[in-house]
């Protein structure tokens, strides 16, 4: 599973292709749902002066992000062991315990061989903002299993004003496209749809 993300990030660009990346000087990058920091790597080697706000709530899956990024000392990068959600508090996330390294976790029941739980910190949209005394986020990447409407829909105008570019990979059926569209719309961006369910919205 995870050559297949690899494959997605590194080699199709699936978040980035047809994209602009001219996004300013020394650009902030929060990626919500890092997984074991592919997506992370690969934006700083594309983003030159970046700086990358990681959140990754899943142990196993923080455990190798910090490996990897161990690999590559001197990045800028912070990893924090949170799940962005739509409000702080503590929340109850399903994975199917098989998998070494989940792709998958959601707030969502799943389905699979060893369905588990664990409950994890969870912190808001305007957290991540005032935690990290962030003015501004230049590219916002959600991968987050379904949370994307609650962390979108949750989030004051006022931070929405100051993010400049959404990727994000969109988990639901046609309905949660247009709802999440349109809701973007209203914020002030414009939206196209991307191959295997990715949506891209920037700044008019």
């Amino acid at each position: 599973m995870l050559m297949v993300e690899f494959k997605e990030i590194f080699m199709s660009e699936s978040y980035l292709r047809g994209m602009k990346l001219d996004l300013g000087k020394n650009p902030v990058v929060i990626d919500i749902g890092a997984n074991i920091g592919f997506f992370t790597l690969f934006i700083l080697t594309r983003l030159h002066g970046s700086r990358v706000f990681s959140y990754e709530p899943m142990p196993s899956n923080f455990r190798q992000l910090k490996r990897n990024l161990q690999m590559n000392p001197g990045l800028p990068v912070t990893c924090i062991q949170k799940a962005v959600t739509g409000r702080s508090g503590d929340i109850t996330l399903h994975f199917d315990s098989s998998c070494k390294y989940t792709t998958a976790a959601t707030i969502h029941e799943v389905e699979g061989k060893n369905p588990e739980t664990i409950t994890v910190e969870g912190v808001s949209l305007s957290d991540v903002f005032r935690e990290n005394n962030l003015e501004r986020c230049d590219l916002l990447k959600m991968d987050c299993e379904g949370a994307e409407l609650e962390i979108l829909y949750n989030c004051p105008q006022e931070i929405m004003d100051r993010i400049g570019n959404i990727v994000m990979e969109v988990h639901g059926g046609p309905e949660d496209y247009r709802n999440i569209e349109e809701y973007l719309r209203r914020m002030g961006f414009a939206t196209q749809r991307r191959p295997v369910g990715m949506l891209r919205a920037w700044r008019n």
